[in-house]
């Protein structure tokens, strides 16, 4: 739960708000891979405002471009789970400084960050720090060239940092994969010629029987013996 403070609070209760939407994306640069950081709001003009950075929770102040370049971020599902969350941002394809991040640096993965500011009417001054309501990855970028006096845009399909725990780890259990973790670990060192071990107890020999499950098991008693 977020905590408003009573003046705050009373300027929402009398609808005496307006609110902006900034985006903050993470790209990096064609062929070095430099990272970029850029902003763009929904207001108009750029500004220069505070956000509550996600990693540190502390308020840092960046600089956002207005003036249409933003057109519209979809709902945003605030939930208290793991579960992945899906967003849509519409940016203008007019816009010079749209145009440059899209097409002249790689947004690939980049890393999104969207907040929420509230603006006295009266003042147009931000109340608070704007609070992170999105943080995660851009999936995909569309680009769509409309025809003549049709209606175009870019579109970027995110998704929410939860993503990364769904992802399989491609490593192995081999000694080779152990030893890039320390030169002197050799707890794989049998993990290949296991299976083809034979064994003797009393009139019994042959060959280890061994599952996909056991194999790691069946090593470390091998080792143990």
């Amino acid at each position: 739960m977020r905590n408003i403070s009573a003046g705050n609070l009373a300027l929402i209760q009398a609808r005496r708000i307006v609110a902006r939407d900034f985006l903050w994306l993470k790209a990096r640069a064609i062929g070095t891979g430099v990272p970029f950081n850029y902003g763009f709001w929904s207001g108009v003009g750029d500004v220069q405002v505070q956000v509550v950075n996600p990693d540190t929770g502390l308020a840092n102040t960046r600089n956002f471009e207005g003036s249409g370049s933003l057109i519209q971020i979809s709902d945003i599902p605030l939930v208290a789970n793991i579960t992945v969350q899906q967003v849509s941002i519409s940016m203008s394809q007019l816009d010079p400084g749209v145009e440059n991040i899209v097409r002249g640096y790689d947004l690939k993965q980049a890393g999104v960050e969207i907040y929420r500011g509230l603006f006295d009417v009266a003042s147009r001054e931000l109340l608070v720090p704007a609070l992170c309501r999105f943080v995660g990855f851009v999936d995909s970028v569309t680009i769509n060239t409309p025809e003549e006096n049709g209606d175009g845009g870019i579109e970027l399909a995110c998704v929410s940092h939860t993503q990364e725990m769904t992802r399989a780890n491609p490593d192995t259990r081999s000694n080779d994969s152990q030893k890039r973790r320390s030169a002197t670990d050799n707890f794989f060192q049998d993990v290949t010629t296991v299976g083809e071990t034979e064994f003797f107890w009393g009139a019994k020999q042959g060959k280890i029987t061994t599952k996909a499950s056991n194999r790691l098991n069946t090593a470390i008693v091998l080792r143990g013996m």
